[in-house]
């Protein structure tokens, strides 16, 4: 680094700094963190779509590690949802040249997703869900999927906790999730998935596909074989999660004694989750 960049750089403002090395990353190719957009572009291009819209819920900067920019950058219209201040100025910022995109910057909840999404006329059938709120995302999916029916789902799930143990945190906005602590487990999501007739299609590490049963055309996954598929026996895996060593034993138990390791760990956040 030259010495005129080193000065320029130790006095620009961090929001700004960062704002750079947005703006930078912007003009590369490929924008996930785990190579998501491979997987939404394949499904993408095989489902019979009406529209191009696509919601981003949790959207933090618009960019870096985004599922949903480069359907942005190639013209698609939507949603892109953000709480975090200076997040949502970074991507206010980058995202004044997509017209067709709604900036909303708010707490998502279960009591106000689905009047975002009429507030900005989003389809009945929009054609990308990316829910990502590390929280009580299962909640937030519930409200979505009983009024509107997303073409393709990704949603992370809390990928530390295997099938068949059905966990997800509760539903309250004053809950704090940190560490292994947020969202739901595979098994909490596949209940969704009955009740609202929707296909497991595959697992990228801690990001789960989804897509109506009635329009997908792939062969649907129970969530044990996706799990093992795309998360337990992926080479990679410790590599890409080394904060998961202390969750590697629940792997190998029983459900019983997986619930048990579970209720041990998170001791502290007594009554805030549900584990079955």
């Amino acid at each position: 680094m030259s010495k005129f960049r080193q000065v320029l750089k130790k006095n620009l403002p961090p929001t700004l700094i960062k704002i750079v090395a947005v703006i930078k990353h912007s003009l590369k190719d490929g924008y996930s963190f785990l190579d998501e957009e491979r997987v939404i572009k394949k499904y993408l291009d095989l489902l019979p779509l009406s529209n191009r819209f696509c919601v981003d819920i949790a959207a933090a900067d618009g960019i870096n590690s985004s599922n949903t920019y480069a359907l942005y950058k190639n013209g698609w219209d939507g949603i892109a949802v953000e709480l975090d201040t200076n997040n949502f100025y970074i991507l206010s910022k980058l995202y004044m040249k997509f017209s067709g995109v709604n900036l909303i910057k708010t707490k998502v909840t279960p009591e106000n997703v689905n009047f975002i999404l009429k507030a900005c006329n989003c389809p009945n059938d929009f054609a990308f869900l990316n829910l990502d709120i590390d929280s009580y995302d299962h909640f937030v999916l519930e409200k979505i999927l009983s009024e509107f029916r997303p073409c393709l789902i990704c949603l992370e799930i809390n990928e530390s906790i295997p099938p068949p143990i059905s966990f997800t945190v509760k539903y309250d906005i004053e809950t704090v999730c940190e560490g292994h602590f947020f969202g739901q487990s595979i098994s909490k999501c596949y209940e969704l998935c009955k009740r609202f007739n929707y296909d497991i299609v595959e697992l990228c590490y801690n990001n789960l596909f989804i897509i109506p049963h009635e329009i997908n055309k792939q062969n649907a996954l129970s969530p044990e074989d996706a799990y093992r598929n795309g998360y337990k026996e992926k080479i990679d895996r410790k590599e890409k999660f080394p904060a998961n060593k202390d969750m590697e034993i629940i792997l190998y138990q029983s459900k019983d004694d997986g619930i048990k390791f579970l209720n041990a760990k998170f001791e502290k956040y007594k009554g805030k989750y549900i584990i079955e």
